[in-house]
């Protein structure tokens, strides 16, 4: 059994005598840090936000914010966290006083803390945008006060989109953090930056009969999983997290995949672009840096940035919930899914991939390794959620489009559905009455008809089934709208 232990504001801080469930918010206020707050204990208040080091796109290293309350604390072993008691700069001599960061700073004179709750999550959160090495101000004040999303600082107010404030209200706070500079040459947190992460470790840490399990490789994860088919798989915890916070569910041996190597790649090919399982969403989307349109439009509406700084492809798609997000935008662009077990790999369509509520074609023991793409893309696509709130919600219905429509005809269509079946599906008869036939205002409506009946849609307290099948149809409506607006102007 390894002896699992994190690097928590630059002290060594054992897991022990922790169980493999306890969280590392549990963990932090139990050894003093209470700073860290529970809200929600399922990832959508922020309250509990921390950061951790992590292999940059820009740097070696990025600061990304996550939610402590959903990650095993022994998902962290080897690594390295800040909390919002680590930074600020501690007294050190006379010559130098403790000093409050910089962000904490902006808060505090800016009003954007009351009764103080949510504010250490808040801090977190903004200190991560705060250090993102491809943050940089507008040129022009001018044309910085025509986005109200990003401050003339450069800094992204979606990197708050995870945290809620329900006293204080959020114009002082999004104040402080269009008021925030850049880093200083000589703050430790940004030359930080410049040394690699800390590297992935090998654990096994056991207490009260369970057991917590890293390996270093692929095939060790496999073998394991082999002889371990009862065996919870985990990469983001934000899913197997909000089980084991709110459902109480526990395992005997939790398997980590997070960080396995081969889970992690992402390569152009001649015709396709693999994705590897393992990579978190924030990750993906700044690596494909806007070259599939289709999530580009996608990651900003799933969920949060706390929980987009953790949550995989290949865990959205391994719960085969029917109201995942990524799911109708890979089937409107009919990827496919690697699934890999101590035998070899094999690849499925994602099309071909649901057998039902949470179920899939995925056997025991297998993995998905990586989700395919192909090349080319339709040049005309789309990503509408409909949900209560903007940004941080669970989709009522979704809905995804792929066209390629040349000469004022539609050649292809393809579209993927979520919320309105037992599992996400393709839109075949939408499709149908798309292709070969011209795309007017005609063809839209007459297919916006078609979209209304497909899926089975349900009464639940998110919609109403009249409801969903409505926003449907509204979905091409908009479609249609959008894209000759889009040929008029």
């Amino acid at each position: 059994m390894t002896a699992a232990r994190i690097t928590v504001n630059g002290q060594d801080m054992p897991v022990a005598p922790a169980a493999p469930h306890t969280t590392l918010l549990d963990l932090l206020r139990e050894r003093g840090l209470t700073g860290t707050k529970e809200g929600c204990a399922e990832g959508e208040c922020g309250a509990c936000a921390v950061l951790v080091a992590r292999p940059g796109t820009h740097e070696a290293t990025d600061w990304v914010a996550v939610n402590a309350c959903l990650l095993p604390a022994a998902s962290l072993d080897g690594q390295e966290v800040v909390t919002s008691e680590g930074l600020a700069r501690p007294a050190g001599d006379a010559h130098a006083p403790a000093a409050l960061h910089p962000v904490q700073e902006e808060m505090a004179v800016r009003g954007g803390s009351q009764c103080g709750y949510c504010t250490p999550g808040f801090v977190c959160s903004m200190a991560a945008e705060y250090y993102r090495p491809d943050r940089r101000p507008h040129a022009d004040p001018i044309d910085a006060g025509t986005d109200p999303e990003h401050g003339p600082n450069g800094f992204d107010l979606h990197a708050l989109s995870g945290n809620l404030c329900r006293c204080t209200g959020y114009r002082p706070i999004r104040d402080a953090a269009f008021a925030v500079g850049m880093p200083a040459e000589d703050d430790p947190l940004a030359r930080r930056r410049e040394q690699a992460p800390p590297e992935a470790v090998a654990t096994a840490y056991t207490r009260d009969g369970s057991t917590y399990l890293r390996k270093s490789t692929l095939d060790e994860t496999l073998r394991l999983l082999r002889e371990r088919p009862d065996a919870v798989v985990v990469a983001g915890s934000t899913d197997w997290g909000v089980e084991v916070n709110i459902r109480s569910r526990r395992a005997d041996c939790v398997v980590a995949v997070d960080r396995l190597p081969e889970l992690r790649e992402l390569r152009f090919a001649s015709g396709h672009i693999e994705i590897g399982a393992a990579l978190t969403l924030t990750e993906i989307e700044r690596r494909l840096d806007g070259a599939v349109p289709l999530l580009a439009e996608l990651f900003p509406q799933f969920a949060s940035r706390l929980i987009r700084n953790g949550a995989t492809l290949g865990g959205n798609l391994g719960t085969g919930s029917p109201i995942g997000d990524s799911p109708p935008a890979l089937l409107a662009l009919e990827a496919s899914v690697l699934l890999a077990d101590a035998d070899g790999e094999r690849e499925v369509p994602l099309a071909e991939y649901f057998t039902g509520y949470r179920q899939s074609v995925r056997r025991p023991g297998e993995l998905i390794r990586a989700v395919r793409v192909p090349l080319p893309l339709s040049p005309v696509t789309a990503f509408h959620k409909i949900a209560k709130r903007r940004f941080d919600d669970i989709s009522s219905v979704a809905v995804a489009f792929a066209l390629d429509i040349e000469d004022g005809t539609v050649r292809k269509a393809r579209i993927g559905l979520g919320g309105v079946a037992a599992t996400p599906v393709r839109a075949l008869a939408t499709e149908a009455a798309l292709e070969g036939r011209p795309w007017t205002a005609e063809t839209a409506e007459a297919a916006a008809g078609v979209l209304r009946t497909e899926g089975t849609p349900l009464d639940d307290h998110r919609a109403s089934a009249a409801y969903r099948a409505e926003m449907l149809g509204q979905s091409l409506r908009k479609l249609y709208a959008r894209t000759t607006e889009a040929v008029s102007s």
